[in-house]
């Protein structure tokens, strides 16, 4: 953690006055770290050193959050919103440079106006994955005739052919000596690599396009207000051109498995449709902007991101644990199992996805 007379140093190169003791920790994030600054006067901001461990280009990690605040406040006043303070993300120059973040030595920092009476939640239930779905499909939309190119501030984030790419590259590789014992589990996957690439296929063929998307879609990334009405959409680090499905798909991985991620007891893994279909409902609500192509594949998406997430951690498992945390030597295989488990409970779930996203798309809905 950063010393308070640092925290206060950097407040003032971003115009607040905040005493040392005045400046605390915020939250539990796992990637940046975040304060609360109260000022002299009793406003309240809100303090993040950038992880540029992760997010390396600043500048455009910046660039693209900046370019989406003001679009989004742009929006939000052409529509007459008497809130506009409240219902989107401000945040401060740096008063020597002008720009929305400070290099300070080998760190990075940022301020924001905090938004008061404002609350995130936790527990996710069906209306709580309406709500989420009804927020991003409002976000994205409001962003989908932005103007300005953004740029990818993970590059290759959710591209599956990559994903792909380092599956195979791991097996032949076989670093750690434990491809032949897993041989089912690679030979699942790898015969649905084709169908699970087909959206980079399709966008090079013009017939799927890529949108702004938030790409890290949860119930506790949207901010509400004390009455439980939603506010905005929060974390924009990773807002970046994704195809729609970066938001759906990896929303329903974690909130409709009705197991833990890395659950071994494979029996109670499974793809929850009352979550699905609330937050289908929310979504289609709002994301007016879809073509029918891309509403089509939804379902799609709903498999994509656990079959995307099985790779991943096989991956790291045949490289040796070299990516992933894990509590024990077989945890990244344990995970890799269980989204594979979530994966074949969504495949069979397809049909009667594809019928309800069918049913929402129906005129007199």
């Amino acid at each position: 953690m950063t010393d308070q007379e640092t925290l206060a140093r950097v407040a003032a190169q971003f115009g607040v006055e905040a005493a040392p003791n005045d400046i605390r920790p915020l939250g539990n994030g796992l990637i940046n770290d975040t304060y609360i600054a109260t000022s002299a006067d009793g406003k309240k901001y809100v303090m993040q050193r950038i992880n540029n461990a992760i997010f390396k280009d600043v500048d455009l990690l910046q660039h693209n959050i900046d370019c989406v605040t003001a679009h989004i406040r742009h929006k939000l006043d052409e529509a007459g919103c008497r809130d506009t303070e409240r219902r989107s993300l401000k945040f401060l120059p740096v008063a020597e440079t002008g720009k929305s973040y400070l290099r300070d030595g080998d760190t990075y920092w940022r301020v924001m106006d905090y938004i008061p009476d404002s609350v995130t939640r936790e527990t996710l239930d069906a209306e709580g994955a309406r709500i989420t779905g009804e927020a991003f499909g409002e976000f994205e939309a409001m962003l989908a005739d932005i103007q300005i190119p953004l740029g990818e501030t993970i590059p290759g984030f959710h591209d599956m052919e990559l994903r792909l790419r380092q599956f195979e590259e791991a097996i032949a590789a076989d670093r750690a000596g434990r491809a032949e014992g897993v041989r089912d589990l690679i030979d699942e996957l790898l015969d649905r690599g084709e169908a699970m690439t087909e959206a980079e296929r399709m966008h090079r063929r013009g017939e799927l396009p890529k949108r702004i998307c938030h790409c890290d879609t949860k119930l506790n990334n949207i901010l509400f207000d004390r009455d439980g009405n939603v506010l905005c959409v929060i974390d924009l680090d990773t807002v970046m051109p994704s195809f729609v499905f970066s938001d759906f798909g990896d929303f329903l991985r974690t909130a409709a498995n009705t197991g833990a991620e890395d659950a071994s007891d494979l029996s109670t893994v499974g793809f929850d449709m009352n979550i699905f279909r609330a937050f289908a409902e929310g979504y289609l609500k709002t994301a007016t902007f879809l073509t029918p192509t891309e509403k089509s594949m939804l379902p799609y998406a709903a498999t994509l991101f656990p079959y995307m997430q099985a790779v991943r951690f096989l991956t790291d498992y045949l490289n040796g644990d070299t990516y992933y945390k894990v509590a024990y030597p077989d945890h990244n295989l344990v995970r890799a199992r269980a989204q594979f488990r979530l994966l074949q409970s969504a495949e069979e779930k397809r049909g009667e996805m594809a019928q309800y996203i069918a049913s929402l798309c129906e005129p007199s809905k």
